[in-house]
């Protein structure tokens, strides 16, 4: 795939005026308007300067001839009281309640309060984030919070089931850990020679100004991995039930975990949209991170495609990661499982009335829906299928969620603890840091047993060759 060349548009864009600290709205609209009916004959450069003058200063212009208009706009939005939040919250379902911050919960209440908000709910691996809470469910009307979808949009789980036994895995430890080192890219490093994918021909990232401009590094990221608690690992999985989607036999396989998200793709999305947010929707400073876009808005629909295609990228880095390690095994999986967080849905809710879902850190759980929730790299993860509970918003945990910061974990363990943890579990990690000690993670057998009514467990996966962010060595891959 050849890269786009970076192009510098001769018209001034809306995109250019978010850069200069332009309020998104009635402010931007009439600053476009303005400069495109009476300033053509002026350079971009000059009409920037003339807008950066305004926008100092507006109160000198409010009897401009041309420019008041402009001015006004700018003085009213300075002006615009908070959007009141409900006086009281609504009600919503809490999982695992006992386990669960005080400061997930102070956020889940304010949430409860916007005025767009319609249903929520709190998975048992929550714990305080930023806006929406992670393991945060919250379903509003017409209305998407960057925020409450988070910065690494559409991250998900991926699994590839291989009709290898799991005995393999013992006797080929090493060589499966070099197919993790050969194969796998995390935090900064790249492939030399990224493989292309048909989603870096979607349209939005030529019609969206701030995808447009993350593109090359798109594909400088492609089937790569981030970092923090981002894994690739190899496992045996115990199918449980012989009656389930895939038709497996119950018995024990050879099977392939990945969890990342969308790159830095996503989390510039996330930054550029959120702040849009703040500024079309100025909200109390207790709820600024849950500031929301109007799908009926050229903004929220902006933001809507964008979302998608970061989800949609996220997917394809994860098939590009299992197709270079299918190839390496010489297996073809038998049975592939794939589910997503950190995004919104279009759903319909008990009434019939269409609603924008968030899932910030939490798995879907419709009726019959497949999925994956992840223990940490030293204890089990579940294959489960959803039960659809209303309550929860058809939801379930995303994994074991975090009982220490990341900064109290490398504060608290040290690596001859960590090393201990792992080889009583039989685990070997490649990279990874006290950050992601197992021993900072809620106990994975608690959370499931919180949402026993949310999902059916069919099958259980005991990692046992992970690999993170976190090591420096380098290996050239084709």
């Amino acid at each position: 795939m050849k890269k786009n060349k970076k192009r510098t548009s001769a018209k001034l864009s809306s995109n250019d005026l978010v850069k200069l600290g332009f309020p998104s709205g009635k402010p931007l609209g009439t600053a476009l308007n303005i400069v495109h009916t009476y300033y053509t004959d002026l350079g971009k450069k000059h009409q920037i300067e003339l807008l950066q003058d305004v926008i100092a200063a507006p109160d000198q212009y409010e009897l401009h001839t041309t420019l008041g208009p402009l001015a006004l706009a700018l003085i009213a939005h300075k002006e615009a009281e908070p959007i009141a939040l409900k006086s009281e919250k609504q009600n919503y379902a809490v999982y695992g309640a006992e386990a669960i911050e005080q400061g997930a919960i102070d956020q889940m209440e304010i949430a409860m309060r916007l005025p767009v908000a319609r249903a929520g709910a709190l998975m048992p691996d929550a714990h305080q984030g930023y806006g929406l809470p992670v393991g945060g469910v919250l379903a509003t009307h017409n209305a998407v919070i960057p925020y409450g979808v988070g910065v690494d949009i559409g991250c998900r789980m991926s699994m590839s089931i291989y009709d290898i036994h799991s005995g393999y895995l013992e006797k080929n430890r090493e060589q499966l850990k070099k197919m993790l080192t050969d194969s796998t890219r995390f935090g900064n490093a790249s492939f030399k020679r990224p493989m292309d994918h048909e989603i870096m021909e979607r349209p939005e990232f030529s019609e969206i100004p701030v995808v447009r401009e993350l593109k090359d590094r798109a594909f400088q990221q492609l089937g790569t991995s981030g970092g923090g608690n981002h894994f690739v690992e190899f496992g045996t999985v115990e199918i449980h039930d012989a009656d389930n989607v895939f038709d497996l036999p119950a018995g024990k396989y050879l099977a392939l975990l990945s969890h990342s998200g969308s790159r830095r793709l996503g989390a510039n999305i996330a930054g550029y949209y959120t702040k849009v947010a703040i500024d079309a929707c100025p909200l109390p400073k207790e709820a600024k991170h849950l500031a929301w876009l109007d799908l009926d808005t050229e903004a929220g629909q902006e933001y809507w495609l964008a979302m998608n295609l970061a989800g949609d990228y996220a997917s394809a880095c994860h098939h590009q990661i299992h197709e270079r390690l299918t190839a390496k095994l010489g297996e073809a999986p038998m049975a592939k499982i794939e589910n997503h967080h950190n995004f919104a849905w279009k759903e319909q809710d008990a009434s019939g009335k269409e609603v924008i879902v968030h899932r910030k850190g939490a798995t879907p759980a419709g009726k019959g829906v497949m999925g994956i929730i992840p223990g940490t790299m030293a204890t089990p993860g579940f294959i489960v299928r959803g039960k659809g509970e209303a309550a929860a918003i058809n939801s379930a945990s995303h994994g074991a969620g975090r009982v220490m910061s990341r900064t109290q974990a490398i504060q608290t363990f040290s690596q001859p603890q960590m090393r201990k943890y792992l080889q009583k579990a039989g685990v070997d990690v490649i990279g990874s840091g006290l950050d992601e000690a197992p021993m900072a993670y809620k106990d994975i057998h608690q959370v499931m047993a919180s949402q026993q009514e949310l999902v059916d467990v069919t099958g259980t996966f005991y990692p046992k060759i992970v690999r993170m962010n976190g090591d420096a060595k380098y290996i050239e891959v084709d």
